[in-house]
């Protein structure tokens, strides 16, 4: 496993941005697959965005497609979150996970709250 630190979570109006940062600890971050969920209140943690070891191949949920962005740079053990174009309806804890290739996801950062307001 990994330990993964999020950042940079915080409270927006309607249409701001904000950029999410999660550090991982360890010398092997680029073999992980890296993907960012959220959980809002009263509802199931959902996917949000992947991205592959290399960071040349990323996936979205159609709730975000065209207004967030997965990144990562392997050299500084970091994965980030380019959240624009934010709606209420973000409003949740952010989390960064990973995992190997054809895996579950074992390892969980502690999340950064998010809240957008209307």
């Amino acid at each position: 496993q990994v330990q993964l630190v999020e950042s940079g979570g915080g409270l927006v109006q309607t249409g701001g941005s904000l950029r999410l940062s999660c550090a991982a600890s360890g010398r092997t971050f680029s073999t992980y697959v890296m993907g960012w969920f959220r959980q809002a209140p009263g509802k199931e943690r959902e996917f949000v965005a992947v991205v592959n070891p290399s960071g040349g191949s990323t996936y979205y949920a159609n709730s975000v497609k065209g207004r967030f962005t997965i990144s990562r740079d392997n050299a500084k053990n970091t994965a980030s979150l380019q959240m624009d174009s934010l709606r209420p309806e973000d409003t949740a804890v952010y989390y960064c996970a990973a995992r190997y290739n054809g895996r579950e996801y074992d390892s969980w950062g502690q999340g950064t709250q998010v809240t957008v307001s209307s």
